[in-house]
Protein backbone atom coordinates (compact mmCIF):
# COMPACT_ATOMS: atom_id res chain seq x y z
CA UNK A 1 0.00 0.00 0.00
CA UNK A 2 2.79 2.29 0.38
CA UNK A 3 4.42 1.80 -3.05
CA UNK A 4 4.44 5.35 -4.78
CA UNK A 5 5.78 6.69 -8.42
CA UNK A 6 9.66 8.41 -8.11
CA UNK A 7 10.11 10.03 -11.37
CA UNK A 8 12.85 8.74 -13.73
CA UNK A 9 12.75 5.70 -11.03
CA UNK A 10 12.21 1.93 -12.61
CA UNK A 11 8.69 1.09 -11.76
CA UNK A 12 7.32 1.98 -8.12
CA UNK A 13 9.19 2.31 -5.26
CA UNK A 14 8.06 1.30 -1.72
CA UNK A 15 7.68 4.61 0.00
CA UNK A 16 8.85 3.11 3.73
CA UNK A 17 12.67 1.84 2.32
CA UNK A 18 13.15 4.00 -0.70
CA UNK A 19 16.46 6.79 0.06
CA UNK A 20 15.85 10.42 -0.14
CA UNK A 21 18.00 11.97 -3.05
CA UNK A 22 18.54 15.29 -4.04
CA UNK A 23 15.74 16.67 -6.52
CA UNK A 24 13.99 13.73 -6.20
CA UNK A 25 10.09 13.99 -7.86
CA UNK A 26 7.42 11.77 -5.99
CA UNK A 27 3.86 11.13 -6.88
CA UNK A 28 1.86 9.54 -4.33
CA UNK A 29 -1.29 9.46 -6.08
CA UNK A 30 -0.11 8.37 -9.89
CA UNK A 31 -2.60 6.06 -11.80
CA UNK A 32 0.03 2.89 -11.53
CA UNK A 33 0.21 3.53 -7.66
CA UNK A 34 -3.63 3.57 -7.39
CA UNK A 35 -4.25 0.89 -9.10
CA UNK A 36 -1.18 -1.28 -7.49
CA UNK A 37 -3.23 -0.94 -4.25
CA UNK A 38 -6.45 -1.74 -5.46
CA UNK A 39 -5.20 -4.86 -6.55
CA UNK A 40 -3.37 -5.36 -2.94
CA UNK A 41 -6.73 -4.66 -1.41
CA UNK A 42 -8.70 -6.76 -3.62
CA UNK A 43 -6.25 -9.58 -2.86
CA UNK A 44 -6.94 -8.66 0.29
CA UNK A 45 -10.57 -9.02 0.36
CA UNK A 46 -10.65 -12.65 -1.05
CA UNK A 47 -9.60 -14.07 2.23
CA UNK A 48 -11.34 -11.88 4.62
CA UNK A 49 -14.76 -12.21 5.80
CA UNK A 50 -17.15 -10.25 4.74
CA UNK A 51 -19.14 -9.52 8.19
CA UNK A 52 -18.46 -5.79 8.46
CA UNK A 53 -22.56 -5.44 9.87
CA UNK A 54 -21.60 -7.81 12.86
CA UNK A 55 -17.70 -6.55 13.61
CA UNK A 56 -16.38 -4.99 16.81
CA UNK A 57 -14.23 -2.35 14.60
CA UNK A 58 -16.77 -1.55 12.09
CA UNK A 59 -16.15 2.03 11.63
CA UNK A 60 -12.91 2.46 12.87
CA UNK A 61 -11.12 -0.43 10.27
CA UNK A 62 -8.05 1.32 8.71
CA UNK A 63 -9.37 -1.85 5.49
CA UNK A 64 -12.49 -0.79 5.65
CA UNK A 65 -11.29 2.65 4.90
CA UNK A 66 -8.90 2.38 2.19
CA UNK A 67 -11.25 0.10 0.20
CA UNK A 68 -13.73 2.72 0.38
CA UNK A 69 -11.17 5.27 -0.46
CA UNK A 70 -9.96 3.22 -3.91
CA UNK A 71 -13.20 2.29 -4.68
CA UNK A 72 -12.81 -1.76 -4.44
CA UNK A 73 -15.87 -3.93 -4.94
CA UNK A 74 -15.78 -7.51 -2.99
CA UNK A 75 -14.60 -9.65 -4.90
CA UNK A 76 -16.40 -12.80 -5.93
CA UNK A 77 -15.14 -15.62 -3.01
CA UNK A 78 -14.12 -18.10 -5.78
CA UNK A 79 -10.33 -19.14 -4.27
CA UNK A 80 -8.48 -20.50 -1.02
CA UNK A 81 -9.99 -18.85 2.62
CA UNK A 82 -8.89 -19.36 5.64
CA UNK A 83 -10.81 -20.96 8.75
CA UNK A 84 -9.41 -20.24 12.06
CA UNK A 85 -11.30 -21.20 15.24
CA UNK A 86 -12.48 -17.58 16.72
CA UNK A 87 -10.78 -16.53 19.77
CA UNK A 88 -8.75 -19.94 20.67
CA UNK A 89 -6.28 -17.85 23.42
CA UNK A 90 -7.47 -18.40 27.03
CA UNK A 91 -5.95 -15.59 28.38
CA UNK A 92 -8.17 -12.62 29.55
CA UNK A 93 -7.75 -9.55 27.90
CA UNK A 94 -6.87 -10.11 24.13
CA UNK A 95 -9.67 -11.40 21.68
CA UNK A 96 -8.39 -13.19 18.68
CA UNK A 97 -9.92 -13.85 15.00
CA UNK A 98 -7.28 -14.98 12.66
CA UNK A 99 -9.70 -15.01 9.97
CA UNK A 100 -9.69 -11.26 9.77
CA UNK A 101 -5.70 -10.86 10.00
CA UNK A 102 -4.61 -9.38 6.99
CA UNK A 103 -0.21 -10.20 7.94
CA UNK A 104 0.56 -6.29 8.28
CA UNK A 105 2.65 -6.94 11.27
CA UNK A 106 1.95 -3.98 13.04
CA UNK A 107 1.12 -5.76 16.08
CA UNK A 108 4.74 -7.78 15.99
CA UNK A 109 6.38 -4.58 15.01
CA UNK A 110 4.81 -3.19 18.19
CA UNK A 111 5.23 -5.73 20.41
CA UNK A 112 9.08 -6.27 19.52
CA UNK A 113 10.11 -2.10 18.97
CA UNK A 114 7.81 -0.68 21.79
CA UNK A 115 7.01 -3.27 24.45
CA UNK A 116 10.19 -5.33 23.89
CA UNK A 117 8.65 -8.64 24.66
CA UNK A 118 8.71 -10.16 20.95
CA UNK A 119 5.30 -11.76 21.84
CA UNK A 120 4.41 -12.06 18.43
CA UNK A 121 5.82 -13.05 15.16
CA UNK A 122 4.68 -15.34 11.55
CA UNK A 123 4.59 -18.93 11.28
CA UNK A 124 4.94 -21.22 8.04
CA UNK A 125 5.08 -19.85 4.78
CA UNK A 126 3.07 -19.06 1.64
CA UNK A 127 -0.63 -19.32 2.05
CA UNK A 128 0.04 -20.76 5.39
CA UNK A 129 1.28 -18.27 6.93
CA UNK A 130 -0.21 -16.83 9.85
CA UNK A 131 0.09 -14.65 13.26
CA UNK A 132 1.70 -16.84 16.52
CA UNK A 133 2.18 -16.31 19.76
CA UNK A 134 5.54 -16.93 20.53
CA UNK A 135 6.20 -20.95 18.89
CA UNK A 136 2.14 -20.77 18.39
CA UNK A 137 1.49 -21.04 21.65
CA UNK A 138 -0.41 -19.49 24.30
CA UNK A 139 -0.29 -15.69 24.63
CA UNK A 140 0.69 -15.63 28.39
CA UNK A 141 2.77 -18.70 27.49
CA UNK A 142 5.38 -16.61 25.36
CA UNK A 143 5.87 -14.06 28.03
CA UNK A 144 2.84 -11.87 27.32
CA UNK A 145 2.40 -8.90 29.90
CA UNK A 146 -1.43 -8.16 28.62
CA UNK A 147 -0.55 -4.43 27.83
CA UNK A 148 -3.16 -4.40 24.78
CA UNK A 149 -0.53 -2.55 23.13
CA UNK A 150 -0.94 -5.20 19.78
CA UNK A 151 -4.86 -4.51 20.40
CA UNK A 152 -4.37 -1.13 19.95
CA UNK A 153 -2.14 -1.18 16.20
CA UNK A 154 -4.37 -3.86 14.81
CA UNK A 155 -5.78 -1.67 11.60
CA UNK A 156 -8.69 -5.01 11.90
CA UNK A 157 -10.62 -6.61 14.03
CA UNK A 158 -8.03 -9.31 14.52
CA UNK A 159 -6.84 -8.32 17.68
CA UNK A 160 -9.38 -6.59 20.44
CA UNK A 161 -10.06 -6.41 24.06
CA UNK A 162 -11.83 -9.08 24.92
CA UNK A 163 -13.84 -7.28 28.29
CA UNK A 164 -15.13 -5.02 25.25
CA UNK A 165 -16.62 -8.10 22.71
CA UNK A 166 -20.40 -6.85 22.34
CA UNK A 167 -20.85 -3.92 24.67
CA UNK A 168 -20.47 -1.11 21.65
CA UNK A 169 -18.69 -0.36 18.27
CA UNK A 170 -16.94 2.89 17.89
CA UNK A 171 -19.99 4.88 16.30
CA UNK A 172 -21.66 4.22 19.42
CA UNK A 173 -19.24 5.41 22.43
CA UNK A 174 -18.66 8.89 23.40
CA UNK A 175 -14.40 9.07 24.04
CA UNK A 176 -13.67 10.92 27.27
CA UNK A 177 -10.04 11.98 27.70
CA UNK A 178 -9.11 11.64 30.94
CA UNK A 179 -5.69 10.06 33.04
CA UNK A 180 -4.66 7.21 34.59
CA UNK A 181 -5.51 6.54 38.48
CA UNK A 182 -3.53 3.66 39.19
CA UNK A 183 -0.05 5.44 39.59
CA UNK A 184 1.81 8.94 38.98
CA UNK A 185 3.28 8.49 35.42
CA UNK A 186 0.03 10.24 34.31
CA UNK A 187 -0.77 8.58 31.34
CA UNK A 188 -3.68 9.81 29.01
CA UNK A 189 -6.56 7.44 27.50
CA UNK A 190 -10.00 7.87 26.50
CA UNK A 191 -12.79 5.88 28.67
CA UNK A 192 -15.56 4.84 25.82
CA UNK A 193 -18.92 5.43 27.58
CA UNK A 194 -21.89 4.01 26.29
CA UNK A 195 -25.30 4.45 28.25
CA UNK A 196 -23.50 5.79 31.24
CA UNK A 197 -21.01 3.27 31.81
CA UNK A 198 -17.50 2.28 30.36
CA UNK A 199 -17.43 -0.10 28.22
CA UNK A 200 -13.77 0.02 26.62
CA UNK A 201 -10.21 2.05 27.43
CA UNK A 202 -8.61 2.85 24.06
CA UNK A 203 -5.48 4.93 24.10
CA UNK A 204 -4.50 7.57 22.42
CA UNK A 205 -1.65 8.88 20.29
CA UNK A 206 -1.64 12.32 20.96
CA UNK A 207 -1.49 11.70 24.85
CA UNK A 208 1.90 13.78 26.09
CA UNK A 209 3.34 11.17 28.20
CA UNK A 210 2.66 7.62 27.19
CA UNK A 211 0.99 8.25 23.13
CA UNK A 212 -0.35 4.61 22.69
CA UNK A 213 1.40 2.60 25.30
CA UNK A 214 -0.85 1.69 28.43
CA UNK A 215 0.09 -1.35 30.89
CA UNK A 216 -2.75 -3.92 31.91
CA UNK A 217 -3.90 -1.58 34.67
CA UNK A 218 -4.84 1.38 32.41
CA UNK A 219 -5.69 -0.78 29.97
CA UNK A 220 -7.84 -3.33 30.92
CA UNK A 221 -8.51 -2.25 34.91
CA UNK A 222 -11.70 -0.18 34.80
CA UNK A 223 -14.26 -2.15 36.08
CA UNK A 224 -13.71 -1.13 39.29
CA UNK A 225 -15.34 1.95 38.39
CA UNK A 226 -18.96 0.64 38.30
CA UNK A 227 -18.55 -2.12 40.82
CA UNK A 228 -21.22 -2.28 43.60
CA UNK A 229 -18.76 -2.50 46.49
CA UNK A 230 -17.00 1.15 45.45
CA UNK A 231 -17.39 3.52 48.22
CA UNK A 232 -18.44 6.99 46.03
CA UNK A 233 -19.24 9.61 49.38
CA UNK A 234 -16.64 9.20 53.01
CA UNK A 235 -17.94 7.12 55.65
CA UNK A 236 -17.83 8.24 58.84
CA UNK A 237 -18.71 6.27 62.27
CA UNK A 238 -21.47 7.88 64.22
CA UNK A 239 -20.08 8.51 67.38
CA UNK A 240 -17.60 10.91 66.04
CA UNK A 241 -20.83 13.16 64.47
CA UNK A 242 -22.53 15.66 66.29
CA UNK A 243 -26.42 15.02 66.14
CA UNK A 244 -26.16 11.96 63.77
CA UNK A 245 -29.68 10.28 64.93
CA UNK A 246 -31.41 13.66 64.29
CA UNK A 247 -29.21 14.08 60.68
CA UNK A 248 -30.00 10.85 59.70
CA UNK A 249 -34.00 11.05 60.18
CA UNK A 250 -34.04 14.11 58.34
CA UNK A 251 -32.49 12.43 55.59
CA UNK A 252 -28.83 14.20 55.20
CA UNK A 253 -26.56 11.71 56.21
CA UNK A 254 -27.26 8.53 55.04
CA UNK A 255 -26.64 5.04 57.77
CA UNK A 256 -24.61 2.92 55.66
CA UNK A 257 -23.88 -1.61 55.67
CA UNK A 258 -20.52 -2.20 55.85
CA UNK A 259 -19.55 -6.25 55.70
CA UNK A 260 -17.75 -6.60 58.86
CA UNK A 261 -18.24 -8.17 62.24
CA UNK A 262 -19.88 -6.33 64.78
CA UNK A 263 -19.57 -6.79 68.65
CA UNK A 264 -23.13 -4.53 68.59
CA UNK A 265 -25.71 -4.09 65.89
CA UNK A 266 -25.94 -0.96 63.48
CA UNK A 267 -29.64 0.16 65.50
CA UNK A 268 -30.79 -0.25 68.71
CA UNK A 269 -33.85 -2.09 69.68
CA UNK A 270 -34.93 1.25 71.11
CA UNK A 271 -34.17 2.62 67.31
CA UNK A 272 -31.02 4.08 68.67
CA UNK A 273 -27.54 4.12 65.98
CA UNK A 274 -24.98 2.51 67.67
CA UNK A 275 -21.66 4.35 67.71
CA UNK A 276 -20.34 2.15 65.63
CA UNK A 277 -21.91 2.23 62.96
CA UNK A 278 -21.04 3.83 59.78
CA UNK A 279 -22.37 7.08 58.38
CA UNK A 280 -22.37 8.05 54.57
CA UNK A 281 -21.49 11.91 55.39
CA UNK A 282 -20.44 14.94 52.93
CA UNK A 283 -16.56 15.88 52.65
CA UNK A 284 -16.30 18.78 54.16
CA UNK A 285 -17.89 16.76 57.01
CA UNK A 286 -15.60 13.80 57.23
CA UNK A 287 -12.53 16.32 56.19
CA UNK A 288 -13.46 18.16 59.43
CA UNK A 289 -13.76 15.11 61.46
CA UNK A 290 -10.06 14.00 60.17
CA UNK A 291 -8.55 17.57 61.06
CA UNK A 292 -10.01 17.57 64.67
CA UNK A 293 -8.38 14.39 65.64
CA UNK A 294 -5.32 15.38 64.11
CA UNK A 295 -5.05 18.52 66.34
CA UNK A 296 -6.26 16.58 69.14
CA UNK A 297 -3.89 13.99 69.23
CA UNK A 298 -1.11 16.56 68.12
CA UNK A 299 -2.29 18.48 70.96
CA UNK A 300 -1.64 15.84 73.38
CA UNK A 301 1.50 13.99 72.27
CA UNK A 302 2.76 16.22 70.03
CA UNK A 303 3.94 16.11 66.26
CA UNK A 304 5.99 12.86 67.01
CA UNK A 305 2.53 10.78 67.71
CA UNK A 306 2.03 10.67 63.67
CA UNK A 307 4.39 8.55 61.10
CA UNK A 308 3.17 8.54 57.80
CA UNK A 309 3.40 6.68 54.07
CA UNK A 310 3.66 8.19 51.18
CA UNK A 311 2.62 6.61 47.95
CA UNK A 312 3.66 5.96 44.13
CA UNK A 313 0.14 5.79 43.06
CA UNK A 314 0.26 9.83 43.85
CA UNK A 315 2.18 12.33 41.67
CA UNK A 316 5.16 14.25 42.39
CA UNK A 317 3.09 17.42 43.33
CA UNK A 318 0.76 15.55 45.63
CA UNK A 319 3.44 13.73 47.34
CA UNK A 320 5.46 16.94 47.90
CA UNK A 321 1.93 18.63 49.47
CA UNK A 322 2.23 15.51 51.08
CA UNK A 323 5.46 16.26 52.40
CA UNK A 324 4.77 19.53 53.66
CA UNK A 325 1.67 18.42 55.24
CA UNK A 326 3.62 16.21 57.73
CA UNK A 327 6.18 18.49 58.43
CA UNK A 328 4.59 21.41 58.77
CA UNK A 329 1.06 20.76 59.89
CA UNK A 330 1.52 17.57 61.92
CA UNK A 331 5.22 18.59 62.51
CA UNK A 332 6.92 15.38 62.39
CA UNK A 333 9.93 14.06 60.25
CA UNK A 334 8.54 10.72 60.62
CA UNK A 335 7.61 10.14 56.86
CA UNK A 336 8.44 7.40 54.30
CA UNK A 337 7.87 6.08 50.39
CA UNK A 338 5.96 2.95 49.97
CA UNK A 339 8.47 2.62 46.66
CA UNK A 340 11.54 2.21 49.47
CA UNK A 341 9.45 -1.04 50.76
Amino acid sequence: MCVVSVEKARGLQTACTTPVAEGMIVETESEAACETRQFVLEMLLTDHPNDCMTCEVNGDCKLQDLVYDYGVEWPEPNGRRHVYPIDPDPNPFVFIDLNKCILCSRCVRACEEIQNRDVWSFAFRGFETKLVAGTDQPMLDARCESCGQCVAYCPVGALYDKMSVGLGRPNQVEKVRTTCSYCGVGCNFDLNVRNGEIVRVTSAEDAPVNGMALCVKGRYGYDYVHHRDRLTRPLVRAKWLPDVEERVTEGEWTLVEVAEKRAEPTVSGNGAIAGDAFIETDWGTALDVVAGKFAKEKQAQGGDAFSVFASAKCTNEENYLFSKFTRQVLGTNSIDHCARL
